[in-house]
């Protein structure tokens, strides 16, 4: 059993306090972890960290393996010496409630060049650096050549760039390397500091006895140094364009379904390269976080292809995924690894089901969708099993207050009637529901333990534009607030001691 009754409260790196217009590794995390620990929290939940690319999602990453710079912390490298606080002084006027992230992206770059610039005045950090060139080349000399190219190439997706780098010619790439070394560098330098300080705050959480849940999409994204570098294993054409793109079909949310666009695996090669590239991704979050949640698991047993020329998802087919032997593979190479299975769309799909269920891996509840229905229903919290994790809601959904405020009549009060609620409180009236439920981790937003409604949602399905966006208040992390948390885990015997 990978959990034992415990809780988690979800809330994304960006969206933490800070003062520089989104949350970062620094001081605003280090808080956050204290408050966690004055809630007596196992367990913190975070969304993809790598670096964001079209619509500011973190599952539309340039890398599967980079993080993002954007949550470097300016203050940390004041510590290091690498920047001074009159630095600060160039800072815009960030929105404290969203995060811009343009304003955020090209402000900080400004600032970690002057840290770059002045690395070479630091002996142990430039030691530090080049071992970390070295022990990451895997990944990190096709990343940061690809960051070089886009830079070089005004922002075009790397299908757009001249032949020869496109297709990786040697020649081509060769004298790339050589004509943007230094912006190599430095991309190369922003990756170090990330990892440093995402290590630092990851031992912090470890010495006060949090773990992190961190989160791998399935799919990656067409503009990413992944399938530039490895486009054999994608189904994408000679010119770099997809010929199937991933997502999922119509259904009672979306009478065209949901287009995601992103490029769909050669199954069969990666299996004929024993899933080399599969398991040194795997490998490589897992390096990070503690325990690993497999977004939308049920494309390892079954996926939905759409060919690339449709506009909507209406029209697509379902192929079988690699299944079984997938897991095999990473089980007889890696060892039995902390996974979550994300189920959802695939909960009452035996083949989903079956393969979840032979690898012991929990799958997932969420209580929002428990009330279109009967007493039957397998999101209702006294139908959970033990192996799962349980959500209020996930990222993709709205807060607690916003989905029961736009939830039909009917709905409401099916809720209302299974919680014994007045509806007043009704976020604590289901978290003190889920909370007491079989489910072996129940987790939460922070906006539903702050009642937040919908303006504190944080991504809107099937929209590619204006989510990611929302910032937690660091005041409200107040001492009240940590009681109460700490008393609902006292309440659902899910308290933990570090």
């Amino acid at each position: 059993m990978l959990f034992t009754r415990e809780s988690g409260i979800l809330l994304p790196v960006s969206a933490l306090p800070g003062r520089f217009g989104i949350g970062d590794l620094g001081p605003g995390a280090q808080a956050w972890l204290d408050f966690l620990a004055a809630t007596r929290t196992r367990w913190w939940q975070v969304l993809p960290l790598g670096p964001t690319g079209y619509g500011d999602s973190p599952y539309a990453s340039y890398s599967s393996f980079a993080g993002n710079p954007d949550l470097i912390s300016p203050e940390l490298l004041v510590q290091d010496g690498l920047l001074d606080e009159a630095h600060w002084q160039s800072a815009p006027s960030f929105p404290t409630e969203r995060v811009d992230y343009q304003l955020v992206h090209y402000w900080k770059r400004s600032l970690f060049q002057v840290a770059y610039l002045r690395l070479r005045d630091h002996a142990q950090l430039q030691t530090d650096f080049d071992a970390f060139r070295q022990e990451q080349a895997g990944w990190l000399d096709n990343y940061t050549l690809f960051m070089a190219l886009k830079d070089q190439e005004a922002e075009l997706p790397w299908s757009a760039w001249p032949a020869g780098v496109r297709d990786r010619r040697p020649a081509a790439l060769a004298e790339a390397r050589q004509t943007h070394a230094s912006t190599i560098s430095f991309y190369a330098f922003e990756q170090f500091l990330f990892f440093r300080q995402w290590s630092a705050l990851r031992t912090r959480a470890g010495e006060l006895g949090i773990g992190i849940i961190g989160d791998l999409p399935i799919y990656v994204s067409e503009d990413s140094a992944d399938v530039w570098s490895a486009r054999e294993l994608f189904e994408i054409d000679e010119a770099g364009k997809p010929l199937r793109v991933a997502g999922v079909p119509p259904d009672m949310f979306s009478e065209t379904g949901q287009r995601w666009g992103n490029p769909l695996y050669r199954w069969e090669t990666h299996k004929q390269q024993g899933y080399a590239w599969w398991l040194a991704r795997l490998q490589a979050v897992l390096s990070l976080v503690d325990v690993l949640r497999l977004d939308h698991f049920r494309g390892f047993a079954n996926y939905y292809a759409i060919p690339a020329d449709e506009p909507t998802a209406v029209h697509g087919t379902w192929e079988f995924g690699p299944g079984a032997d997938f897991f095999e593979t990473v089980r007889e190479r890696l060892g039995n690894l902390p996974l979550i299975a994300e189920d959802l769309g695939g909960e009452g799909e035996p083949i989903v089901t079956s393969l979840r269920d032979r690898f012991h891996l929990p799958g997932m509840r969420v209580f929002q969708f428990a009330f279109d229905t009967d007493m039957d229903h397998i999101f209702l919290p006294h139908n959970y099993p033990v192996n799962c994790v349980a959500y209020t809601g996930t990222h993709d959904n709205d807060t607690v207050v916003g989905w029961f405020a736009k939830a039909p009549e009917n709905e409401r009060r099916f809720c209302l009637e299974y919680l014994n609620s007045n509806g007043i409180h009704i976020a604590w009236d289901m978290l003190h529901s889920l909370w007491a439920s079989p489910a072996a981790l129940t987790v939460a937003p922070i906006q539903d333990f702050l009642e937040f409604g919908t303006e504190a949602r944080f991504n809107l399905p099937g929209t590619a534009l204006g989510n990611w966006a929302w910032r937690l208040d660091g005041d409200l992390l107040t001492a009240d607030l940590a009681a109460h948390i700490a008393a609902l885990n006292a309440e659902g015997e899910r308290t933990y001691s570090d």
